[in-house]
């Protein structure tokens, strides 16, 4: 299992780039190889919580993944954490 842990920034449908933290991993179970884990935006707004399909994560050394957001939880009254999963090769 290879992780990722780091600054990275979620790229919107709509071109919008919003910075925060990435927490990343691949798994291998039963052959399927994927990856996903938890985005924490710097920013929270309307767009970032209803965020959905069709986004790319890009971390440092412009490293880029395609990924959907599977879940969005709200952690305090102004964060929230996304669960990811990775669509194609992993970016790290």
């Amino acid at each position: 299992m290879t992780t990722y842990s780091g600054p990275a920034r979620l790229t919107l449908v709509d071109g919008t780039r919003v910075s925060g933290m990435a927490s990343l991993s691949t798994n291998q179970r039963g052959g399927i190889d994927g990856w996903g884990g938890t985005f924490r935006p710097d920013q929270v707004s309307a767009e970032v919580r209803d965020a959905g399909d069709g986004l790319s994560l890009e971390l440092p050394y412009d490293q880029v993944g395609e990924v959907a957001v599977t879940g969005v939880r709200k952690l305090l009254a102004t964060q929230v954490l996304m669960s990811l999963a990775g669509r194609g090769p992993a970016p790290f």
